[in-house]
């Protein structure tokens, strides 16, 4: 009987060549903004960290620390006020099955074939023997209102490369094209999970997929994440400014300046009273922002006159 506490669960190590990251924008929260955005080089907006454990080791250069990344939005993007809501998710490879078949040597070892040639460049070498295993695997259906058919996915439990062998079967019902392994052949043949009928119904096999259907496969390496992120004109410094910074106001001219924590001219209005034109009475007090600042309102030489 086990008596001790294990944990299963690790920090993730994923790559961002294995990661795409997309966003929404919308102004306001009242405003609905459906057009999702890809963002290209996931390595430049997901920088890796580097362990500062290796020091205590004989591991030296860069060793990824996992579970931790730092994410650098764009300014070019991320700079209008609203807000952004962006999904971190596994990388798509998007490809068709060429067949559903069996191993010549062993019948009843089932699985589905790819052909490298339909393979996005960019992903070719994850279809290295045994690289996929792991890997998830959904399927689509363009008969479907969304396309891919929910809830239904397989696990990649092996891949290595095969070709097709013709085989004289007395089983007129089999088909007589099987496969055996080549690694100099362009085909990868995947085993998935489940592939097995169940022994209360052994002749219903698990549904993987049709010869030229679409299917999705991605990385199980981390889980989606979605960040929200609201980009605003004042934060929380700014606005104690207003609240704690040092402040001036010229009785000569009405200049009112605000100023940072630096003494740095942050704002400046305009202080002046609206009068009835008839009567001449005061009819309200204005502060009114300047566009234009007048620099001679500097706090150093405010407070040395």
């Amino acid at each position: 009987m086990a008596t001790g506490v294990y944990g299963i669960v690790r920090p993730s190590d994923v790559s961002p060549d294995d990661v795409e990251i997309f966003y929404t924008y919308t102004p306001s929260r009242d405003k609905l903004n459906t057009d999702l955005i890809k963002l290209s080089n996931p390595s430049d907006i997901l920088i890796k960290l580097n362990n500062p454990n290796r020091t205590q080791s004989n591991i030296s250069g860069f060793e990824l620390f996992g579970g931790l990344y730092t994410l650098k939005l764009p300014v070019g993007i991320f700079s209008a006020k609203g807000i952004y809501t962006i999904i971190i998710k596994p990388a798509e490879i998007r490809t068709k099955i060429v067949d559903v078949g069996v191993l010549s040597a062993y019948p009843d070892i089932k699985g589905v074939l790819f052909d490298l040639a339909t393979i996005p460049a960019e992903f070719v070498n994850r279809f290295e023997n045994n690289s996929l295993i792991g890997y998830r695997m959904e399927f689509l259906d363009p008969t479907l209102p969304n396309a891919k058919i929910p809830n239904i996915f397989r696990v990649i439990t092996s891949n290595n490369r095969a070709e097709p062998v013709n085989q004289n079967l007395t089983n007129s019902n089999q088909k007589a094209i099987r496969y055996r392994f080549n690694d100099n052949s362009t085909l990868v043949f995947c085993t998935v999970s489940p592939n097995s009928a169940s022994n209360v119904q052994p002749n219903t096999f698990p549904f993987i997929g049709n010869p030229n259907q679409e299917v999705i496969i991605t990385n199980t390496f981390f889980n989606p994440i979605m960040v929200e992120v609201e980009m605003v004109e004042h934060d929380v410094e700014t606005l104690a400014y207003a609240l704690f910074g040092n402040q001036s106001k010229s009785l000569d001219d009405g200049i009112y300046t605000i100023y940072n924590f630096n003494n740095q001219i942050y704002k400046q209005y305009d202080l002046y009273e609206i009068k009835d034109k008839f009567s001449g009475k005061p009819l309200f007090e204005v502060r009114e922002q300047r566009n234009n600042i007048d620099f001679s309102k500097n706090f150093n030489t405010v407070t040395t006159v």
